[in-house]
């Protein structure tokens, strides 16, 4: 009798209702939920046994599109009457994936720190800035974004601490009041991360899906340098309020920085503002300010990107230092220059958001191009 109603059941014709209901039971391999609440199933057909239909994908040449396919062919499969199953993929509209990929952090603002190139401190800048930002009685977050060379857990002194897993997810450490996660914690320093671009783009999601945030008014995500995978990475995977572009004032980093600023513009990322790191140096003994590295980049930068300078940090031993031993300026040393310009880019980035959010019922970034310049 089975066997009989078997092959009745196959001989019946194959609805799309009944495609739709074996892939709802076919989770996505990364965010664990089924394609079709994820809307990543269309064009579906069902004609005389052979079901058609794509799989939308949020990048191209995702290493999960293999996984995908192989559950998807065999839950459809398993109904009586198919005969045959054509997948394809195709990718999401850019247009369409900040909404569709968005993870979802219960932080206020999410602000990325990022250079055109490396060695403008960049990272010293994002360490500073969060602990800065900490310090006027927010809540603060500090993800280090630079997979290949992390070097936040050094600048903030806890470099040799374990998060511990609870459950699912990871707890991370604290550090001069703001919590802090970075793939340095994860991983022995002494080991180098050689990853492509996929794989950056599953650890920077895990970062931010996996670890147990809390609720943050700020979260300063320290990018890597360059216009790369996690810069596309995070610019789809997060909501974020804008980028900071740091520099410094060498002709040669102000090509750069201003290509990654043109890079979040066409990303659709706002931009919040310039540091112009290492602007000058003041002697200890005569009180000089120097230009060593040349003057005027970080006024020009602002004006080219239209957006303000927040603050020129100098040239100062003293940040090097808190830099190696775990102790950001804003800490050793408040009161010097370079702590006073940390503490004055923090204020100005807080005012301008806040103001943003209460101008714009919706939260988009509009700063305001009145904001003074720092000299």
């Amino acid at each position: 009798m089975k066997q009989l109603l078997k092959l009745l059941r196959s001989q019946e014709p194959v609805t799309v209702d009944q495609v739709v209901a074996a892939l709802s039971k076919v989770l996505e391999p990364e965010v664990n939920r089924d394609l079709i609440s994820l809307n990543m199933v269309h064009n579906l057909t069902a004609r005389q046994g052979v079901v058609s239909f794509t799989v939308r994908l949020r990048e191209a040449g995702t290493p999960l599109q293999v996984p995908i396919e192989r559950r998807a062919r065999k839950a459809v499969l398993a109904i009586p009457g198919v005969k045959d199953v054509k997948v394809s993929f195709e990718t999401t509209p850019r247009s369409q994936l900040r909404e569709t990929s968005r993870l979802q952090l219960d932080a206020k603002y999410i602000v990325a720190v990022a250079s055109g190139k490396g060695g403008v401190g960049k990272t010293t800048v994002a360490v500073n800035l969060a602990v800065a930002i900490g310090q006027l009685g927010h809540r603060v977050g500090l993800l280090d974004g630079d997979i290949h060379g992390p070097n936040v857990p050094l600048m903030t002194g806890i470099s040799g601490e374990e998060p511990f897993a609870f459950g699912d997810q990871i707890f991370p450490p604290q550090a001069h009041g703001i919590t802090v996660m970075s793939m340095g914690l994860l991983v022995p320093a002494e080991s180098p991360v050689i990853w492509r671009g996929p794989m950056m783009h599953q650890a920077i999601r895990q970062l931010l899906r996996d670890v147990m945030w809390g609720e943050l008014d700020y979260l300063i995500v320290d990018l890597p340098p360059g216009t790369g995978d996690v810069q596309l990475t995070l610019t789809q995977t997060l909501p974020l309020a804008g980028a900071i572009m740091v520099g410094t004032p060498q002709n040669l980093a102000f090509g750069d920085v201003l290509k990654g600023g043109e890079m979040f513009r066409q990303l659709g990322v706002p931009l919040l503002g310039v540091v112009e790191n290492m602007s000058f140096y003041v002697c200890p003994h005569c009180g000089q300010a120097e230009s060593i590295f040349g003057e005027g980049a970080g006024e020009q930068l602002s004006r080219r990107l239209k957006t303000p300078l927040l603050a020129r940090v100098p040239l100062d031993p003293a940040v090097r230092a808190g830099g190696d031993s775990g102790l950001p300026t804003v800490i050793a040393a408040p009161q010097s220059p370079a702590g006073q310009a940390f503490v004055e880019a923090a204020e100005r980035l807080i005012t301008a958001l806040d103001a943003s959010r209460r101008q714009s019922a919706r939260g988009s970034i509009l700063l305001n191009p009145d904001l003074p310049i720092v000299r």
